[in-house]
Formats: structure tokens, sequence, C-alpha cells
């Protein structure tokens, strides 16, 4: 990750891979990999959903931005964030000035597929899932774009691919033949 100034910092909407290709991004590169999420639930020993049930979307926010600002000092790694980590200016921020940041884009209908059985997406317990995950991306679409310094398309199911294409597109191909 030599070439990349800080991190490497996943955004996107629920469903979109940012921990599935974290986590195998990671192992390519031989760098450590986080996710926010996985780390408030670690932190405060709860789900979630748990979260979202006792304190409310704003609470989790709030953990969500203390959890980021940690995550984002640390050097050599990917991160992962939940699905509306951006809608705070601040994290943002942090995220840009600290890291690579890779918009992961897909659209609802793609996410849907993916994520329509999963009990821990609290924003999507709702009557008509699709619905909410059209609303979700008209909202985010436009500050996801503007926050990363990069967008991939991961309307592709085959994960391997796209970590393959992520890593042409961060690394010069005089660094690629030792990194695959």
């Amino acid at each position: 990750m030599d070439n990349i100034a800080g991190n490497l910092i996943l955004i996107g909407l629920m469903g979109a891979g940012k921990t599935t290709l974290g986590k195998q991004l990671a192992n390519k590169l031989r760098c450590t990999f986080y996710d926010s999420d996985q780390v408030i639930c670690e932190r405060t020993g709860v789900s979630i959903p748990t979260i979202f049930e006792l304190e409310g979307e704003s609470g989790f926010r709030s953990r969500e931005a203390m959890i980021l600002s940690e995550l984002v000092q640390k050097k050599n790694t990917i991160i992962a964030t939940g699905g509306g980590a951006v809608l705070q200016l601040e994290n943002r921020l942090k995220l840009q000035q600290n890291g690579h940041v890779i918009y992961l884009h897909a659209q609802p209908e793609v996410l849907l597929g993916r994520i329509q059985h999963d009990k821990n997406r609290p924003l999507l317990q709702v009557s008509d899932p699709l619905a909410k995950l059209q609303e979700l991306y008209t909202i985010r679409d436009p500050i996801y774009r503007a926050t990363a310094h990069t967008v991939m398309d991961v309307g592709s199911p085959d994960s391997a691919h796209t970590v393959n294409r992520l890593i042409r597109l961060l690394h010069p191909p005089s660094q690629q033949l030792s990194l695959l």
C-alpha cells in the first residue's frame, strides 16, 4: 500500500461489499482490516440493531464518529465504514484527510438481492426495503461521490474480480505482479 497516502477507506450503501472486499484486499495487500461497525459492536458488547433500539440512529452515529476518529489515525489499514458514516461532515473530512476513499457503488436492486434476508440491517426492517434502499441511495449517492477519491462499480457478484480491479486501480502496473 506504499503509494496510497494513509489508509484505504471503503464507503457505500449497505450490501456494497465494504467488509467482504475490505477483508480480501487486506489479505492481498498484507495490511490490517477494520470494519467500523464491527468495532462498535465489540466495544459496546451489543449488536447494531440493539444500539439503534436503545439509543436511536443519532446515538449510533455519535459512537460511529468516535470510532472513525480512532481508526483513521492508524496506518497501513483498510477501513470499511458503515453506510451512513458519510452523513456527518466531520466524518467525511476525517476520511478524506486520512486515506484514499473508495465509493463502492451498486444500484439499490443489486444491493437488496445481497442483503434482503439480513436482519442486522435496522434501516431495512420496513415493509418495503427496496423503497428504503432507493431513498437512501438518492440521498447518499451524491455524498459518497463528493467524499470519494475513486468510484468503483461493484455490481458484479464476483468479489475476487472486484478485488483485482481495485488493486490494478490503486497500484501502477510495475507493482502488480508482486501483489497478486
